[in-house]
């Protein structure tokens, strides 16, 4: 571990620290990647006195959110905790994966066999690497939101000595529901997503229609490339899983058209804004590996879950749709082969994807008897009707893990720990202290 001088924000101080962890920790002896993170505690605290919390972000493939001084949950954390936000393998700042790097790997063959190792399993053996170095070997706190509670349910199935305890917000998965039974729940909540957002903005249905109308006379070019096709113009149903995410979408579709000398034409106003929802430049490794999250069958591969189980839902056929009167319905947290043709941060990877959803031999990531016989106090935010992590699948998955405490509620959408970060926060403490 390296460590740099440590520098300051509003109320928080911030120190960088580096680490060399092995990209198969089945082989500690062969090839190593950099891990990334930067440790977080408040002004005038020793943090020599204070436990550790270890945050591990949702996705896959985004690195620990940038907070600019107390932001959202930090602040409550910060209260009591020395925190760690961890850029996982692969992201921010840590050996980072896109299409300028992984040339570096040699052929899409070889590619998909390096990719292969940023999963949930490879992310907690860092953790354990990495432990040790900070904390002396004392276990610490783990607050995982989405992916990152995903990866807390690894934590507990493979080293609960490593856990003080377990916060997991909007990320309890289901233990063994294949990639194609995760898509068949999660098109219905989507559907439900779309017609909660045309209840709260009606004039959004014309709207929609009438861009991807469109789009499917002539397909546009956003800036830096992106092909914006129909599919990808449904895609930024994305934004429905959020707390201000309808909101989003409604301010994007209301401008969308200006008139020009030849008629309306999309403004770049509104090009722009999908761009910057759309684009996977920041974050390609989430387009990658996100099917093989649920990959935990040796002899089955993900063979594009969410495209194929798409097609037994024809009221997201937008063709269908444009044909008749119903609302255009936006899809969700879901990747499809066009991906790696519309966008052109995904599109040299196109050869590497169609391996990754071919592969088989994935490992199964959760053990439920160990789950069944766990000791570490948990606690768990589930989102009703959360629109990226299933409902009944959390719920099944919090009566398997022994003592896991959940919450239940309405009051946010998936990321509630950025929407209401302290309460969110403050609430599952209790629950994990009994004092809830």
């Amino acid at each position: 571990m390296t460590s740099d001088r440590s520098y300051r924000q509003p109320g928080v101080v911030l120190t960088d620290h580096h680490f060399t962890v092995p990209l198969d920790h089945a082989h500690p002896d062969g090839e190593s990647i950099e891990l990334y993170a930067r440790e977080a505690v408040a002004t005038g605290r020793d943090p020599e006195g204070l436990p550790w919390l270890l945050y591990l972000e949702g996705g896959p493939g985004f690195g620990a959110r940038r907070f600019i001084g107390r932001q959202a949950w930090l602040g409550r954390a910060l209260a009591e905790y020395r925190v760690l936000l961890l850029d996982q393998r692969g992201t921010g700042r840590s050996t980072p994966v896109s299409r300028q790097t992984l040339p570096l790997r040699g052929t899409p063959a070889q590619q998909a066999a390096y990719l292969a190792h940023f999963r949930a399993d490879a992310i907690v053996r860092d953790c354990e690497a990495i432990r040790p170095q900070l904390t002396g070997g004392a276990p610490w706190t783990v607050l995982g939101q989405s992916f990152g509670g995903f990866c807390a349910t690894r934590y507990l199935s493979t080293a609960p000595e490593g856990l003080a305890a377990a916060l997991l917000t909007g990320g309890l998965p289901s233990l063994d529901a294949t990639a194609d039974e995760v898509y068949r729940a999660a098109y219905p909540r989507i559907e439900r997503k779309n017609l909660a957002h045309y209840a709260r903005y009606p004039a959004d249905v014309e709207r929609a229609r009438r861009i991807a109308a469109h789009l499917a006379e002539t397909p546009v070019r956003l800036p830096g490339g992106y092909r914006l096709t129909v599919e990808a113009f449904q895609s930024l149903g994305i934004l429905l899983g959020t707390g201000d995410g309808s909101h989003q979408l409604h301010y994007l579709l209301e401008d969308a058209f200006v008139p020009t000398p030849d008629g309306p034409a999309l403004s770049d106003a509104f090009l722009e804004g999908v761009h910057a929802q759309l684009s996977f430049a920041g974050h390609p490794l989430y387009a990658l590996v996100h099917e093989a999250l649920y990959a935990q069958d040796p002899a089955a591969p993900t063979a594009w879950a969410a495209e194929r189980v798409r097609a037994e839902h024809p009221r997201f056929d937008a063709a269908k749709t444009l044909a008749g009167d119903e609302p255009l319905l936006f899809t969700g947290e879901t990747i499809h082969p066009w991906h790696f043709t519309a966008d052109p941060a995904l599109a040299p990877l196109r050869e590497t994807a169609e391996l990754l959803a071919a592969r088989t031999g994935w490992e199964p990531l959760y053990d439920p008897a160990r789950l069944a016989a766990n000791e570490v106090p948990v606690a768990a935010a589930v989102y009703h009707d959360d629109m990226y992590v299933d409902t009944e699948h959390s719920l099944r998955t919090a009566r398997a893990i022994r003592g896991l405490r959940t919450w239940v509620t309405d009051e946010f959408e998936h990321d509630g720990v950025r929407a209401g970060g302290p309460r969110v926060l403050d609430r599952l403490l209790a629950l994990v202290r009994g004092e809830a």
